[in-house]
């Protein structure tokens, strides 16, 4: 009898998939090609079924008394189980597919390359001062399988990546709304293409057009944006910056002066988190008080204040071009921490910037160097503590220095917020040597 789910990976997304299986008595079979002693001990305590990947197997053998499969984030678009699921007819899902089978609280969801996590932290913020209690979850530290447990959630607010809603079976979130889409995650997926065609299932399941949350300042997003939709990013959208105030129709939310984070991109998050609140049932007070008390999250244009006259700023968690793009928007005079590890990604994008110097970092320095000799003066550091040092050196009192890699983190830390915490602690060391002079 096929009655078993195959669970392909068990991290922090496969580990709550499986209990959640195993809470409602279901059977579960678990493959995890980078096997670790934990899951040997799971096995072992649990009696689940893993199988052993460093004997051998074929997927067909592993999928023969299957029902479905869920696939953990990051499975690449080319993995042989999505041949071996289509030959054996059986169907693919998300966690997020588990979780509206078991659980119909609402549910809005957001998308984009660029600012996922700082606007679904702003709509949470803003329900919860509505009145309505709220949970962020997804792409988060809590799958949306483990957050449906918490039974005083009255909403939930989905960080939607790419690799979610290309594995989702049926995914229903409404309202739902797209930041933004420039290339990324071509180390994933098979081409742009397939990035920006699972990007625009975000709408999949909304219950109406006007539930579809579309930045029309974007091509790509306006390309897919049903007629109908709320809108934002230009001076025409339903949700707006116009005469010194952010708009939601025709009603002032809150005057500019009173937004604490006002550089482009945040203006930008604050038109989608106020649409997305509102859309969900948010009062425009409760986001007038969130916008104007929101300082922004660790590791992205996040301000470390001032050390001789020189700024600096943690931007880490621009892991692409586009992201590194949009922050050098903001600022001016600028010495540039850049590079990483390519997601597969064109650096050549990068040529429309005019910083005032570069520090190239990790795999990609030769790489950021082609980009920027014949543009500014470029410097290679073999880690990061060079790399403050030598912007230091570059950069004069008024100007910034800031660390926006363009690229992944996985060349030499394990996380861009690893990357970020290391660039904090040495500007705080650099501040206090400075002091003690």
């Amino acid at each position: 009898m096929a009655d078993k789910t195959v669970v392909l990976g068990y991290g922090v997304t496969g580990r709550a998939v499986v209990s959640a299986l195993v809470s409602r008595q279901e059977k579960v079979r678990i493959v995890d090609e980078n096997p670790t002693q934990n899951l040997e001990e799971v096995a072992q305590e649990s009696g689940i079924e893993v199988v052993d990947v460093t004997k051998g197997f074929s997927w067909g053998e592993v999928l023969k008394d299957c029902s479905q499969i869920v696939l953990s984030p990051g499975i690449r678009d080319d993995h042989p189980i999505f041949a071996s699921a289509r030959d054996a007819s059986i169907p693919i899902l998300d966690e997020f597919d588990l979780a509206s089978r078991w659980d119909k609280r609402p549910c809005s969801a957001i998308t984009g390359t660029n600012g996922k996590t700082t606007v679904v932290t702003l709509v949470v913020e803003i329900l919860n001062q509505s009145g309505i209690r709220a949970e962020a979850a997804g792409n988060t530290d809590i799958p949306l399988v483990q957050a449906i447990d918490d039974s005083d959630v009255e909403h939930f607010v989905l960080e939607s990546s790419s690799f979610r809603l290309a594995h989702s079976l049926n995914f229903l979130a409404s309202p739902a709304t797209w930041l933004n889409f420039a290339p990324d995650h071509l180390d994933i997926h098979r081409n742009l293409d397939s990035y920006e065609q699972a990007k625009s299932k975000i709408w999949d399941g909304i219950s109406r057009n006007e539930d579809a949350i579309a930045n029309l300042s974007d091509p790509v997003v306006a390309r897919h944006a049903p007629n109908g939709c709320t809108s934002f990013g230009t001076t025409s959208s339903t949700c707006r910056v116009q005469n010194g105030f952010l708009l939601f129709r025709e009603e002032k939310v809150i005057a500019l002066d009173d937004v604490l984070r006002k550089f482009p991109h945040d203006l930008e998050n604050a038109q989608a988190a106020v649409a997305t609140a509102i859309r969900s049932g948010a009062t425009q007070e409760a986001c007038a008080e969130v916008l104007a008390n929101f300082s922004g999250l660790p590791h992205r244009m996040e301000d470390l204040g001032f050390v001789k006259g020189v700024r600096f700023i943690n931007d880490s968690k621009a892991t692409t071009p586009h992201a590194t793009i949009s922050s050098m928007r903001a600022i001016s005079e600028v010495t540039l921490i850049l590079g990483g590890q390519n997601k597969g990604l064109n650096f050549g994008d990068l040529g429309v910037l005019k910083p005032n110097g570069v520090v190239a970092i990790g795999e990609a320095a030769d790489h950021i160097n082609e980009v920027f000799q014949n543009i500014c003066p470029v410097q290679i550091a073999k880690n990061m503590q060079e790399a403050v040092e030598k912007s230091v050196a570059m950069t004069r009192s008024g100007g910034t220095v800031l660390l926006s890699p363009g690229c992944s983190s996985f060349d030499w830390y394990n996380s861009y917020k690893e990357r970020g915490d290391e660039f904090r602690s040495l500007v705080m060391e650099h501040g206090r040597k400075v002091k003690d002079e």
